[in-house]
C-alpha cells in the first residue's frame, strides 16, 4: 500500500513540473496510473486521478492518451459514493480532458459523465460543486450541441443555486459556466433565462470582488445579445443605472464586460437605445473610452455606434454628450486597426443623418483623420476594415456642407474621395456668396481647375456648376 501510495504520488508532483513531462510521457505512464484508479485504498484514487488530471491538463496528446486508455468509465464508475477529495480531482480530470478541444468534451460526454457531475452539482461541500461547474463550463463552451448536452443533463438549475451560495469562487465559476452555455444560441439562453438566472446576477453587479462581476456582466451579456427580448428580459432586472458604475471600475475587464452588455442591448432596437441614454448611459460610455486605451475601448466605441444608427435624435444625443472628441482621438491614437475601423464606422454612423449630424463631426477635425487611414497603404489588410472606414469617409461627406472642413481635403484626397467634395461644393456655393469669396482666396477654385474629368461626366458636371458661379475672368 505504501509503495502504491508513492508512487501515485510521486508521479501527481512530477506531473505538476513541465521539465518532467515528457519523461512520464515516454514511461507509458497514464496506464500506469489507470489500476490506480480502482485501487482499495481511497487516498491512492485520489493522487492517482490528481496526476491525471495533470498530465491531461498539459497538452492535447496526454489527453486523448487519458481518453484511449479506457480511464473515464473508471474514473466515474462510483464518483457519487466517493469522498469529496476524490470528487474534486475527478472533476479536474474531466475539465483537462474537455478544455482542449471538441471532439474530446464528446468523449466525457458519450461516456456519461454529465450524469454523475450533476449528482455532484448537488454535493454539499462548495469544493466539489466548484470543480463540478467548472468542468461543465469547458464542456459547454465549445458549440451548441456540447452545451446543450450539458442543459439536457439537468445543469442549468443546479448552477443557478450555486451563485446565490456564499462562496465567491463558487459564485464565480457558476456565473462563467452560464455564460457559457448561454452564448451560442438564443434557445440556450433562453434556458439559462427559465431558470430564473438573470434576477439573481443582476443583483450581483454591485459586488466589490472584480472577478465575479466580470463573470456577471459576461453572463449577461451572453444572454442580452440574441434577441429584442432576451435584452428587454435584462433590461428589467434594473442593471440600470448600476451597471454604468462599473465602466468606472479600476478592472480593466469589469470596464470591458460592462460596456460589451450596454453594447449588446443597444443594438437591438431605438427603444432600448433610448433608455440607455435616458439613464445617462451614453455619458457614461463617453467617459470610460476616454479613460482606457487599446482593446477595453472597443466595446463602448461601438455601443456610440449603434445608439447613433437608430436616428437622428438618438445621434443627437451621442453628439450632445460629447461623443465625438474620443472617438476622434481613437483614430489618431490606436494602434489596433479594428480599433480605428470601429471608431471611424461609429463617427460614420452619428455623421451620416444630417447636413447639421455631418457638421459636428466635422468641425471636430475628423475628416482629415479619416482621409489619412483611407489613404494609408500600411494600414490593414483586413478588408472589411478597410470597407468600413472607406464607407464611414463617405456617409459623411455625402451629408457634409460645412466647406471650411471638406476645402482642406481637396488636396489630397484620392479621384473617388474627391468627386465626393467637389459634389458637396457644387450643391453650396450657388447659394453662399461668402463661401464663393473663401473658396477663391484658399486657393479651391484653381485646384478644381487642375483637375482633368471626362467631358459630360457627372464630375464635370460638379466643376462646371462651381464654375459658372464666378465671372470668366476669375475662372481663367
Amino acid at each position: 500500500q505504501r509503495a502504491r501510495s508513492q508512487f501515485a504520488q510521486a508521479v501527481a508532483d512530477l506531473a505538476a513540473r513541465p521539465q518532467s513531462i515528457d519523461t512520464l510521457r515516454s514511461a507509458g505512464v497514464v496506464c500506469l496510473l489507470r489500476p490506480l484508479l480502482l485501487d482499495v485504498v481511497p487516498s491512492i484514487r485520489q493522487t492517482a486521478a490528481i496526476a491525471l488530471g495533470r498530465l491531461a491538463d498539459y497538452d492535447v496528446e496526454l489527453a486523448e492518451a487519458v481518453v484511449k486508455a479506457g480511464i473515464l468509465p473508471q474514473l466515474i464508475c462510483s464518483l457519487p459514493e466517493e469522498n469529496r477529495y476524490y470528487k474534486k480531482a475527478a472533476a479536474f480530470v474531466l475539465r483537462a480532458i474537455a478544455k482542449h478541444s471538441p471532439q474530446l468534451a464528446q468523449a466525457i460526454v458519450q461516456c456519461g459523465a454529465l450524469e454523475m457531475l450533476v449528482i455532484c452539482l448537488e454535493d454539499f461541500d462548495p469544493g466539489v460543486k466548484e470543480g463540478t461547474s467548472w468542468a461543465f463550463g469547458y464542456i459547454a463552451r465549445h458549440n451548441p450541441e456540447l452545451s446543450q448536452a450539458v442543459v439536457d443533463a439537468g445543469a442549468v438549475p443546479l448552477l443557478v443555486l450555486c451563485i446565490q451560495e456564499p462562496e465567491i469562487a463558487l459564485k464565480r465559476i457558476a456565473a462563467s459556466t452560464l455564460s457559457d452555455i448561454s452564448k451560442h444560441s438564443p434557445e440556450l439562453a433562453q434556458t439559462v433565462v427559465d431558470a430564473g438566472a438573470i434576477a439573481h446576477l443582476a443583483q450581483m453587479i454591485p459586488n466589490p470582488d472584480a472577478k465575479l462581476k466580470r463573470q456577471v456582466l459576461s453572463a449577461l451579456s451572453q444572454i442580452a445579445k440574441h434577441s429584442v427580448e432576451l435584452a428587454e428580459l435584462v433590461v428589467e432586472a434594473e442593471i440600470f443605472p448600476v451597471v454604468l458604475t462599473c465602466l468606472k471600475d479600476s478592472d480593466e475587464y469589469v470596464k470591458k464586460n460592462g460596456a460589451t452588455l450596454i453594447r449588446e442591448i443597444a443594438k437591438h432596437t431605438p427603444e432600448l437605445s433610448q433608455f440607455i441614454v435616458n439613464s445617462g448611459g451614453i455619458a457614461a460610455v463617453v467617459d470610460c473610452i476616454g479613460s482606457c486605451r487599446g482593446t477595453v475601448r472597443l466595446p463602448g466605441i461601438m455601443t456610440l455606434g449603434y445608439v447613433a444608427a437608430h436616428s437622428e435624435n438618438l445621434s443627437m444625443a451621442v453628439i450632445v454628450s460629447k461623443g465625438i472628441p474620443p472617438l476622434c482621438v481613437c483614430l489618431i491614437e490606436e494602434h489596433e486597426d479594428h480599433i480605428k475601423a470601429a471608431a471611424a464606422w461609429a463617427l460614420g454612423q452619428i455623421g451620416r443623418h444630417t447636413a447639421e449630424h455631418a457638421r459636428h463631426v466635422a468641425v471636430a477635425n475628423v475628416l482629415p483623420a479619416l482621409l489619412d487611414i483611407f489613404v494609408d497603404t500600411c494600414s490593414s489588410e483586413d478588408l472589411k476594415a478597410k470597407a468600413s472606414r472607406s464607407k464611414a469617409l463617405k456617409n459623411i461627406l455625402q451629408k457634409c456642407t460645412y466647406l471650411p472642413a471638406l476645402e482642406p481635403l481637396l488636396h489630397e484626397a484620392p479621384p473617388s474621395i474627391m468627386k465626393l467634395i467637389i459634389g458637396q461644393f457644387s450643391k453650396v456655393l450657388p447659394h453662399d456668396s461668402k463661401a464663393r469669396r473663401l473658396f477663391v482666396t484658399t486657393g479651391g477654385l484653381k485646384k478644381i481647375q487642375e483637375i482633368k474629368a471626362e467631358p459630360g461626366s457627372l464630375l464635370q458636371e460638379y466643376i462646371d456648376t462651381i464654375n459658372n458661379c464666378y465671372p470668366e475672368e476669375i475662372v481663367r
